[in-house]
């Protein structure tokens, strides 16, 4: 599947498609590495947790952060 024809489809149909792809890798016998990029930025934000420097959002501020 090409990227013009994924952008075609609704966002419904691509929603769904999403969650297929999810699903099929939930199931996936082998097991999936995280990248070690994950470990930096957990290990940052855990740092920021312990130092008191963090800032955390309720969903409403988040919302307004993102327009």
């Amino acid at each position: 599947m090409i990227l013009s024809e994924i952008e075609s489809m609704s966002v419904h149909k691509r929603i769904s498609l999403m969650e297929e792809l999810w699903d099929s890798l939930c199931h996936e016998k082998e097991e999936i590495q995280s990248p070690g990029w994950h470990k930096q930025i957990i290990e940052e934000r855990k740092a920021l947790i312990s130092s008191g420097k963090a800032k955390f959002l309720t969903i409403q501020e988040l919302k307004k952060y993102n327009r």
